[in-house]
């Protein structure tokens, strides 16, 4: 039997990349108005303005050198990644887009036990494949009828940061053992602004008031998605909860017709199946306790 206390670092980890996959669909649709550079800069101004107050009324304190290096490493690979995920979203939908980005979790358990000696255990290995085939059954269809030459772009972007995706997988979880969750959203979305602010003066577009709320939003649910991933991160390895990552075709699929009219297929239906079937038989009996 899974105990409440092992299945708690799952439940927080789906509601996660749930919350996650709400943010993106406000960025996409912030990102077709004023650019990706731009929409990704004011969302991590304004989730660093609305995490500041969070983390000194909590008692943060400046992270130590180890914390300070993971945060500005992660902060790198997230404004790289985030970058090219937004800007080939605006060229492909938002399901196909969360569909292409499963290449990660995989790519993650390798790096997961290349970086942070963690053994592959053939039941998570599993799951990962099991997920991965529902995400193909998905994706198929959409991708049977071909790409126009932007869109082909979009698909390249999205590729390449979900390459990104995989490192940042296992930086969360080397993040979550060093710094509490109020203090990796906030360093996050300080770095991150930090590293992309250089460019403004050629890049930047001053959001409408329409959109800048769609940023904000996105902002406060991205802090909201950090805040829950780190915590769960803490409490599981990551190759236990890479599964879960799945989930986000099913949030995407839905985000993606409420918001951009995209159609959810008998397809999508079926890969679902495969995705939950994947995140059950990845989260283990036992789970490791790390960070209690």
């Amino acid at each position: 039997m899974i105990r409440t206390r092992e299945l708690l670092p799952f439940v927080a980890a789906a509601l996660g990349i749930a919350v996650f996959s709400t943010m993106d669909a406000l960025m996409k649709s912030a990102a077709i108005a004023v650019g990706a550079y731009s929409a990704l800069l004011f969302r991590s101004l304004i989730g660093t303005a609305l995490m500041l107050p969070i983390w000194r009324l909590g008692g943060g304190r400046w992270p130590g050198r180890a914390a300070r290096r993971v945060h500005l490493l992660r902060a790198a690979v997230v404004a790289g990644m985030a970058w090219l995920f937004f800007w080939g979203l605006v060229r492909i939908p938002l399901a196909e887009g969360i569909a292409l980005s499963f290449i990660a979790p995989l790519i993650a358990l390798f790096l997961a036990a290349a970086l942070l000696g963690e053994r592959v255990r053939p039941r998570a290995l599993v799951a990962s494949l099991i997920g991965l085939a529902g995400v193909v059954i998905i994706a198929a269809a959409r991708m049977g009828g071909g790409y126009e030459a932007d869109a082909a772009w979009g698909v390249a972007a999205v590729l390449a940061s979900a390459a990104l995706y995989a490192w940042n997988l296992v930086l969360q979880r080397q993040q979550a053992l060093l710094a509490d969750p109020r203090e990796v959203a906030l360093f996050q979305h300080l770095f991150v602004g930090l590293l992309l602010v250089a460019a403004a003066p050629w890049l930047a577009v001053m959001p409408t008031a329409p959109v800048l709320v769609e940023i904000a939003g996105a902002a406060a649910l991205a802090a909201l998605a950090l805040m829950l991933l780190s915590w769960a991160y803490a409490r599981a390895e990551t190759q236990a909860l890479v599964a879960i990552e799945y989930t986000a075709f099913v949030w995407a699929s839905l985000m993606g017709w409420l918001w951009f009219a995209e159609t959810v297929t008998w397809t999508t239906l079926a890969g679902a199946v495969c995705i939950v079937a994947g995140c059950w038989i990845g989260a283990p009996r036992r789970t490791e306790q790390t960070a209690l």
